[in-house]
């Protein structure tokens, strides 16, 4: 117990120094937890996928459109379960900045395709029934107030002029990972309405959305869609939705790696920090190790005090940091427009590896100092004068 005492009040002994060293520690934690958030919230979508979906796109590129025709005949490819279809809407609600998912979409299969978006099923036969109904997800109602019956009003740029939309639904996530900030509504609505305005852009559709029987047959059935529409002016290209989602994310690669190399560096400047304070504090209680060996205190006494001073500098840091973390997260979450990031929290891989990061740090930062005071001898460490 006493070794204990000891080492605390070494830690203590110079209160201002060992107070910025632990801020300095809980700054670089915070972000660390912070940057690393925000890398594990793109990857999140990845992880949220479901291994019975696939998607297929335009074959060139994901922004243009496939026929609505092509429905029915992915419908008859054996394995295939259900088929839906989205449409990108786009539009501005209010002003540019209110942004989130507006899509058009098949009423009658969407929800069977997404189970994990949930419905009350009589908003939902609601919502079915009428064609300028949308449904919202629980966390956009949250932000913008909407209520069943609240009327949407947008201005359109991908398929322009003033749209009216009255929310019939508000569906609700299975899950923390799953997307309640989308916005749903009828393609037959935009259809019918490109009939009048813009009748060279009517029947095409964004994507389709498959849910198959069996999960090990992805390759084989994304094989046989493809090859229906081989050679044709809309050629397909049919993945899972986690390679669809992964291709999406890596049109951001060099950020999240860039964010992932700054988050690493930081853990350096922990280290750096924390080395700098127990080289000094090694440097300046040189005779004092001196004394304490000629009293009797063994190697391993030594290695306890100097161990034991980096641990506890280190392990107040690291819970410093976490501590400021979780309410500068929420911070941001609650500033951040809810169609950015779904979601937005801290990962427990999150905090096991930031205090983990800390707590090494710890033991390194220990080595130089401890290797000075165990090989000095009693004779040069009496004569040390700093």
């Amino acid at each position: 117990m006493r070794i204990f005492k000891l080492i605390y009040k070494n830690a203590l002994r110079h209160k201002l120094r060992t107070a910025l060293t632990v801020l300095g520690m809980a700054i670089a934690v915070m972000a660390f937890g912070v940057l690393r958030t925000v890398v594990d919230m793109y990857y999140a979508g990845i992880d949220a996928t479901a291994v019975n979906r696939l998607i297929t796109r335009q074959a060139v590129s994901y922004i243009f459109t496939l026929p609505y025709s092509y429905r029915d005949q992915i419908a008859k490819v054996p394995g295939v379960e259900t088929v839906s279809f989205a449409n990108w809407f786009g539009g501005t609600y209010i002003d540019k900045k209110n942004f989130f998912a507006r899509m058009g979409v098949d009423a009658e299969t969407i929800f069977d395709v997404y189970p994990e978006y949930v419905l009350p099923p009589k908003e939902y036969e609601t919502f079915k029934s009428e064609r300028n109904a949308c449904v919202v997800g629980s966390e956009l109602a949250k932000q913008y107030r909407f209520k069943i019956g609240d009327i949407i009003s947008m201005d359109g740029d991908i398929y322009p002029g003033p749209w009216s939309f009255v929310v019939r639904g508000i569906y609700y996530p299975r899950d923390k990972v799953t997307d309640a900030t989308q916005m749903f509504f009828h393609w037959q609505y935009i259809d019918e309405r490109m009939k009048q305005d813009m009748p060279g852009r009517t029947g095409q559709v964004g994507w389709y959305i498959i849910k198959i029987k069996d999960p090990s047959q992805a390759a084989a059935i994304s094989e046989q869609v493809d090859a229906l529409f081989k050679n044709s002016s809309n050629e397909t290209k049919t993945e899972t939705e986690r390679a669809f989602t992964q291709g999406f994310i890596n049109g951001f690669s060099s950020l999240l790696n860039a964010m992932n190399a700054v988050s690493f560096i930081i853990i350096g400047i922990i280290m750096l920090v924390l080395g700098n304070t127990m080289i000094m504090s090694a440097r300046e209680r040189t005779r004092e190790y001196a004394v304490l060996k000629t009293l009797g205190f063994s190697g391993g006494h030594l290695f306890g005090l100097i161990f034991g001073e980096s641990m506890l500098i280190s392990a107040f840091g690291a819970v410093a940091g976490l501590l400021i973390t979780y309410p500068f997260v929420a911070g941001i979450e609650a500033k951040m427009p809810k169609g950015f990031f779904p979601y937005f929290f801290i990962t427990p891989q999150t905090v096991i590896l930031a205090g983990a990061a800390a707590l090494t740090i710890g033991v390194l930062a220990s080595i130089f100092p401890l290797q000075r005071a165990l090989r000095m001898k009693i004779v040069d460490g009496l004569r040390f004068i700093g």
